[in-house]
């Protein structure tokens, strides 16, 4: 079951990617993690890309769905896979469709996390981060004990800049303007299924088990 996990920043897409690996035994692939891993065990593919992001640059899509593909084709790979933050554009899309295509293959299912821009705002605007353990904590729904204040090492928590309302708008609508035309692509390949992101976890993830079992 090779699946592609669609959703704006902040959607949940990420912890149900992780959720649909675990319960069908596949790996979870994260583009940022194959980087890290590639850019880590200085592979080819790694120093290649570790070159656009030493200047601050994007790694092309060229490049980046070469590091895919590298990933895609181990062993563990082979029942299927999730892959999340990947594609990101229709000509991403594009590319690696045909390029699943001549291994003989196809993805299977495209899942959209659909949640409104504004339940996003808020979401990640309760967010509070611990610079200094990295805990993190939302005023809402998994509030510190002491208002402000990590429960594991005391320092103060904050707002980090990425969930700050101004950027999360800035982010939505890159979101909106790039990978929204994934939506319709997919649509048209006739393997998109839509869950309603903005009911609890557990019931968002039931709902997604129950398109794939379908």
């Amino acid at each position: 079951m090779k699946i592609i996990m669609l959703g704006a920043p902040g959607a949940g897409k990420g912890t149900q990617a992780k959720l649909i690996a675990e319960k069908f035994g596949i790996p979870h692939i994260s583009t940022g993690d194959i980087f890290r891993a590639n850019i880590k065990e200085g592979t080819d593919l790694g120093k290649e890309a570790k070159e656009y992001m030493d200047k601050g640059q994007l790694v092309p899509d060229e490049l980046t769905v070469r590091i895919l593909l590298d990933r895609v084709s181990k062993d563990d790979c082979k029942d299927g896979y999730v892959l999340d933050g990947f594609p990101r554009t229709i000509p991403q899309a594009e590319v690696l469709d045909s390029e699943v295509a001549k291994m003989g293959d196809k993805i299977d299912f495209a899942i959209d996390v659909d949640v409104p821009d504004e339940n996003i705002i808020r979401r990640m605007g309760g967010r509070r981060a611990c610079l200094k353990c990295g805990a993190t904590y939302h005023i809402e729904h998994v509030p510190p004990k002491k208002e402000g204040i990590c429960d594991t090492c005391g320092s103060e928590l904050v707002l980090r800049d990425d969930d700050k309302p101004e950027t999360v708008k800035n982010r939505l609508e890159v979101y909106h303007k790039q990978t929204q035309p994934l939506i319709d692509h997919y649509s048209r390949l006739n393997i998109l299924r839509t869950v309603d992101g903005t009911q609890d976890v557990k019931v968002v993830f039931d709902n997604i088990v129950k398109l794939l079992e379908a």
